[in-house]
């Protein structure tokens, strides 16, 4: 299932729509998107803007109509604020207050701190759990889809092109069906092995046709969105909302709660991943105060983000514990015989 990570990287080239949103549709803002290109995006100006560019937003491929459009977006937000009225969306977001080449800085930043602390503890399951545990290659490959789609989160968030944004997506929903691969054979595929191969190739077939009808058919985000939802989401994974609005990943997180609750007299270590499910779903409520960003570079996606990453730590914890017991069981089994 480490696979379905590299499945995006095929069909990438394929663009979807473009976003629109009420500030890019105000006539202030064109007129001024369009004075910008035709003064600084041409001829010698084109030139000068290049030779002035810094060397960071050169290389996260900052245009001169990238530029253009950052400027006329603030320009039309103190315009809306001069005027008493509410700040607008642009381009599908909120205005956000670029550091360095970083185009929403708080969000790049939780997610490299969410894929950092997946390395972390990674290395430390690795460290912990032997390979002979019956779920050690499960959860290694989980922990790696994970961290590789933090990774396109933290692109994503700090240069937003459809490129990146495909990148996010498409591993976002390669992690997602790994987390339901993981449920599956923890809670089943241990019983019954057979059934660990058809829920794998139904994964991977889903998730090949998933990505091919948003890359040849239609970049739709309210289906990306219900699709990965009502499949589950975990500490370590996410769906990225658009708009900003989470659903909870109502499969995944029922069969976890149901298997916590018929586990967890039995194996003391089982609350970490009931807490951590629970606690995602009370965190996806942030995505509800969707709310222009505080001082332009806080906003409730942020948050959220923010607060996946001590979840991270405990359901990795659950994922230690839990291997570790079932190496001892299978042990103890072993000396039965």
């Amino acid at each position: 299932m480490a696979a379905a990570a590299l499945v995006p990287l095929v069909l990438l080239l394929v663009s979807g729509p473009a976003r629109g949103s009420q500030g890019d549709r105000e006539p202030q803002y064109r007129h001024c998107l369009g004075r910008c290109e035709r003064h600084n995006c041409s001829g010698d100006a084109l030139r000068n803007f290049r030779a002035r560019q810094p060397l960071h937003m050169r290389v996260t491929g900052w245009t001169c109509r990238d530029d253009c459009q950052y400027e006329c977006m603030w320009l039309t937000v103190q315009l809306y604020q001069e005027g008493g009225h509410r700040v607008p969306q642009f381009h599908g977001k909120w205005p956000f207050r670029r550091f360095l080449c970083f185009q929403e800085p708080a969000s790049a930043a939780a997610s490299f701190l969410n894929g950092l602390v997946s390395l972390v503890m990674l290395r430390r399951y690795r460290a912990a759990v032997p390979p002979a545990a019956p779920t050690y290659p499960t959860c290694v490959a989980f922990a790696a889809v994970s961290l590789n789609a933090w990774v396109w989160s933290t692109v994503f968030h700090t240069r937003d092109t459809a490129l990146t944004e495909k990148l996010d997506y498409f591993c976002a929903s390669a992690a997602v069906l790994h987390s339901v691969y993981l449920c599956c054979v923890r809670t089943l595929g241990l019983q019954r092995p057979a059934l660990i191969s058809i829920c794998r190739a139904f994964l991977l077939l889903f998730l090949t046709c998933h990505i091919s009808y948003l890359s040849l058919v239609r970049f739709d985000y309210g289906y990306n969105l219900a699709a990965n939802a009502a499949l589950g989401m975990l500490p370590g994974v996410w769906v990225p909302p658009f708009p900003m609005l989470p659903v909870p990943g109502m499969l995944t997180v029922a069969w976890w709660l149901r298997w916590c609750l018929g586990h967890g007299r039995r194996l003391p270590h089982v609350w970490k991943c009931a807490a951590a499910v629970l606690l995602l779903q009370a965190l996806a409520l942030l995505e509800l105060l969707d709310f222009p960003p505080l001082l332009w570079v806080l906003d409730a996606h942020a948050l959220w983000h923010i607060g996946t990453i001590p979840l991270n730590v405990l359901f990795y914890s659950f994922l230690m514990d839990d291997s570790l017991y079932l190496l001892k069981a299978n042990s103890d089994l072993l000396k039965v015989d």
